[in-house]
């Protein structure tokens, strides 16, 4: 069951960058629409100091599950990458645009280079979890095929890969309000943490929504993976629906540590619902995860470099974070 392990290590890949990653394109929405250079100046200045010290290293999960796609499952990533190889290069994009803003607008010399980059940071906040929604969707509906490459354009552009790109955009906002909020209250900016949980709040709503009318159009297009969401990955789907509840419920009674939680559960256990329910395929109704492993030498070492990875990898992000959570920010 060695492919199994290595399946499943890939995926917690994909749940962390969900995660950490989601949270930070989340926030190009709010920078997006936090107002004029005035008026919006203390969101913009909260996004910063939330996102700035760990954007880069959030990108470490992407390269993670590349990696371990590209070597313990070679064939199916080949397909995968050539029959998905315009969202991936659209997500790529977005990811190289808003890094390369987010950098620029700091040091813009002039109001309207910096709003330039501002909206090149928000815009592309976007479209990166769009795409790679899309790309999930692909996979999740049966449309890229075991070995070599399949439709350029109706593998991502159809029913499922739309709705996960639009629920993929939804859950990072949504998961961004959620830390932006708290991180606000924490710094004593009362106000502007009021004003941000009533915009989560909404955002919550909609992509709830969005979430339950797109489950009739995805159960036509992709039957298979509905079938085990409804079935083994039930109870996930369940949790995750009952901890976005309790979501909008503590942030409606200010409870915003414990809403946070609440939210990263939700998140997590909706994406790892995917997986579980994806299960046993690689690739949806082409290839099984045993029939698309590579040798289980390979499996073997990719385990090892796992673990080792969590050993020397995971500490230092572990400390990262912590930083940046007891750091205080004050307005200026």
């Amino acid at each position: 069951m060695l492919e199994v392990a290595v399946a499943a290590a890939l995926f917690l890949g994909v749940v962390a960058y969900a995660l950490f990653g989601g949270a930070d394109f989340g926030s190009g929405l709010y920078d997006l629409t936090a107002g004029g250079t005035r008026r919006g100046a203390e969101l913009r200045t909260l996004i910063e100091h939330s996102i700035g010290p760990v954007w880069e290293a959030n990108h470490v999960w992407l390269i993670y599950v590349l990696v371990m796609w590209w070597t313990g499952f070679p064939a199916s990533f080949a397909s995968a990458m050539s029959t998905l190889t315009l969202p991936m290069l659209l997500a790529l994009l977005g990811i190289v645009l808003r890094g390369a803003a987010f950098a620029f607008r700091k040091f813009a010399p002039t109001v309207g280079q910096a709003r330039l980059y501002g909206a090149v940071f928000a815009g592309a906040s976007l479209i990166t979890p769009f795409f790679l929604g899309t790309v999930a969707g692909a996979v999740a509906s049966g449309r890229v095929p075991a070995t070599g490459r399949g439709d350029l354009w109706s593998s991502w552009l159809n029913p499922t890969s739309v709705l996960g790109g639009v629920i993929a955009v939804g859950a990072c906002t949504f998961l961004a309000g959620v830390f932006l909020t708290a991180d606000a209250h924490r710094a004593g900016h009362d106000a502007l943490s009021a004003s941000m949980r009533r915009r989560t709040i909404g955002v919550g709503i909609v992509t709830g929504g969005v979430v339950f009318a797109a489950l009739v159009p995805i159960a036509r297009d992709a039957p298979t993976l509905v079938d085990g969401l409804t079935g083994r990955a039930a109870p996930l789907i369940v949790l995750s629906g009952l901890s976005g509840t309790a979501t909008l419920a503590l942030l409606v009674n200010r409870r915003l540590g414990q809403a946070r939680v609440a939210a990263v559960v939700a998140v997590a256990a909706v994406i790892a619902g995917w997986g579980v329910g994806q299960y046993p395929w690689m690739l949806v109704d082409e290839v099984t995860i045993a029939d698309a492993a590579g040798a289980e030498a390979t499996l073997a070492a990719l385990l090892v470099v796992v673990g080792l990875a969590g050993v020397l990898v995971l500490p230092p992000l572990v400390y990262l974070f912590q930083l940046t959570q007891t750091e205080q920010w004050t307005k200026h």
